[in-house]
């Protein structure tokens, strides 16, 4: 009986190490996509004035001048 719980107290701390384990991974994780996040929101950010400043073009389909 004695060693049955041993090894069930010695699954538990394995269990509680793997859980802890996860935990640090996941919260990895979560900071680093915010970082993306935060990234992908200035490229969209500078991409959009770019845009801004380019000349607006009318109807792309024109043939050139020398036609």
């Amino acid at each position: 009986m004695e060693d049955r719980i041993i090894e069930l107290e010695s699954r538990l701390a394995h269990q509680d190490h793997l859980l802890q384990e996860l935990n640090d991974v996941l919260t990895d994780q979560q900071s680093r996509l915010m970082q993306l996040e935060t990234l992908c929101r200035t490229l969209a950010d500078r991409l959009q004035a770019i845009g801004e400043m380019m000349p607006a073009t009318s109807g792309g389909d024109e043939p050139p001048p020398h036609y």
